[in-house]
């Protein structure tokens, strides 16, 4: 039976563990935090999962939340120009209904799930030499660890990388109370454009105490909204977050009035770097040298305004997962390791690169989507699947001239 090392408990690392688990590998999953401590931890990410993640979720009996977490099947998005004022507003529908569970719920029992299951967990932090000793006892480590001194052995890819800093400032809250300008129709997500300011989002989900609401802002840095630098705690994060919907978005404000943060750490902020990582990392040199392979945040880092995070670890692992097993008895050579993530970037990863940094700059011809989203359902919901399947995105948001065509084929 090969032995197979996994480091890092979050979406991409726990699926592929209990995927290979289930396939008959020896898999050790090394996990900072147990079950415990992560449900009695802080939210840890938005997490909003698209149809084909919850498809490859629910054929590995891993979408355990169906029947309870709420199933979004649209989005309503308003452009604010000038800040207070409605300009465009519009729905878009996905052909799969979004589901976002709270990864505290989520990875928790997962990790119970795993040891049920047969897998081993270690319960600890690793530096360069632990993780290099790990390998050394394993035929394949996988890194899936995307924080930290491990997510560091992995050097960036400075062709790939769109961005050397943060885009956007992000402060997410998860509350009890919000209500819908629409109370009839099903779970929604909502969508707030800002331009030169930032975005908001609003994501339908199923938190530790039940069904909830997760709001994010997006801000740029140094602006009017970017104002939760100082990590508030919940209850005056929820507090700045009114302030700022009083003066930006006062209908949306009058939805918040009975808000309330669902737990006293239901708050995060921060802010991240887009960054794409070489895959594979040599631990050591010569004889005594080792590889080991990244997955999930470990390589691809995408800011969040586009939902890709989790979408895409869900896809790596599965990727990887199908990889190990036609790999068979062959060794897991560096050439290997490349070739497995080079082909996940070219089939998936890039896409959702893109796509993101297209959605952070918006360039003219986007713009002109999102205006012409509001006149014509399709476009709307093209665009709103493009978030679910980002690799439309070079078949029509590529470039102005494949924008251009496709606006002009929905005009007639």
């Amino acid at each position: 039976m090969r032995r197979i090392a996994v480091v890092g408990a979050g979406q991409a690392g726990l699926q592929l563990a209990l995927g290979l688990v289930a396939d008959g590998y020896e898999v050790t999953l090394v996990a900072e935090r147990t079950p415990e401590q992560v449900r009695g931890g802080r939210v840890l990410s938005t997490q909003a999962m698209f149809g084909p993640a919850l498809r490859i979720e629910a054929a590995a009996g891993l979408d355990l939340w169906a029947d309870r977490a709420p199933a979004v099947h649209a989005v309503r998005s308003v452009l604010a120009a000038p800040p207070g004022v409605k300009a465009l507003e519009f729905t878009m529908t996905l052909d799969d209904p979004a589901q976002s569970v709270d990864q505290r719920l989520k990875l928790a029992h997962w990790l119970e799930l795993l040891a049920e299951r047969g897998g081993r967990i270690e319960y600890r932090s690793l530096d360069r030499d632990g993780l290099r000793a790990l390998a050394r006892r394993h035929d394949l480590t996988v890194v899936a660890a995307g924080r930290g001194e491990l997510a560091g052995i992995f050097e960036r890819d400075a062709a790939r990388s769109p961005f050397d800093r943060p885009q956007r400032t992000l402060s997410c809250l998860y509350v009890h109370g919000v209500g819908s300008p629409d109370p009839a129709t099903e779970p929604r997500a909502r969508m707030h454009a800002l331009p030169g300011l930032g975005e908001l989002y609003l994501q339908p989900a199923l938190t530790l105490s039940g069904p909830c609401d997760i709001l994010l802002w997006e801000s740029l840095p140094g602006g009017p909204l970017d104002a939760f630098g100082d990590h508030p705690a919940p209850d005056v994060q929820l507090a700045r977050m009114r302030a700022l919907l009083a003066e930006y978005l006062p209908w949306e404000a009058e939805l918040w009035r009975q808000a309330e943060p669902t737990d006293a750490l239901a708050g995060l902020s921060g802010a991240v770097t887009p960054v794409v990582r070489r895959p594979v990392a040599e631990l050591g040199s010569g004889v005594d040298g080792v590889h080991v392979l990244g997955l999930g945040d470990a390589v691809v880092v995408n800011d969040p305004i586009t939902g890709q995070g989790a979408n895409s670890a869900a896809r790596a692992a599965e990727a990887y997962r199908r990889a190990i097993v036609e790999h068979g008895d062959a060794p897991f050579t560096a050439d290997w390791m490349c070739r497995t993530a080079e082909r996940f970037w070219q089939r998936h990863a890039r896409h959702g690169v893109r796509l993101t940094a297209d959605l952070l700059g918006m360039p003219d011809h986007l713009q002109a989507v999102f205006a012409a989203a509001a006149e014509h359902r399709a476009v709307a919901d093209r665009f709103a699947n493009t978030y679910a399947e980002p690799s439309d995105h070079e078949a029509w948001l590529a470039t102005p001239e494949l924008t251009a065509a496709y606006l002009a084929s929905v005009r007639g």
